[in-house]
């Protein structure tokens, strides 16, 4: 396979990105009452965030890897601190940061090994 150019990386990061969304959405959609409009509204939200990412996948896998794609999936976790704590308040912990420089690690050793 030919090598991965930066804006492959750069469109998969940004999919990612949309896709942690869906984790935003879906938070709020609890939040709501069973069935209200507001629940319909996220888990909406949640369906269409899936279904672009979705179709977005197929063409990340064309340019890249499937390996090298799903190590990169990770950092999915750390938008998800990101959100939780501009959305829902929540605090960042020791742990977290610890958490996220392992996973930032591991990915950096897929990517650097892939070259």
């Amino acid at each position: 396979m030919e090598k991965i150019r930066v804006k492959d990386f750069v469109f998969l990061h940004a999919l990612l990105l949309v896709y942690s969304f869906s984790s935003v959405c879906s938070k709020a959609a609890a939040a709501q009452t069973f069935l209200s409009l507001h629940f319909f509204i996220y888990y909406g939200l949640v369906l269409v965030i899936l279904a672009v990412y979705a179709l977005l996948w197929q063409q990340v896998l064309k340019r890249m890897p499937l390996t090298v794609a799903f190590a990169n999936k990770a950092v999915v976790i750390i938008w998800g601190i990101v959100w939780g704590m501009l959305f829902f308040g929540e605090t960042l912990r020791i742990s977290m940061v610890v958490g996220s420089v392992i996973i930032i690690a591991g990915i950096y050793l897929v990517v650097s090994d892939d070259e």
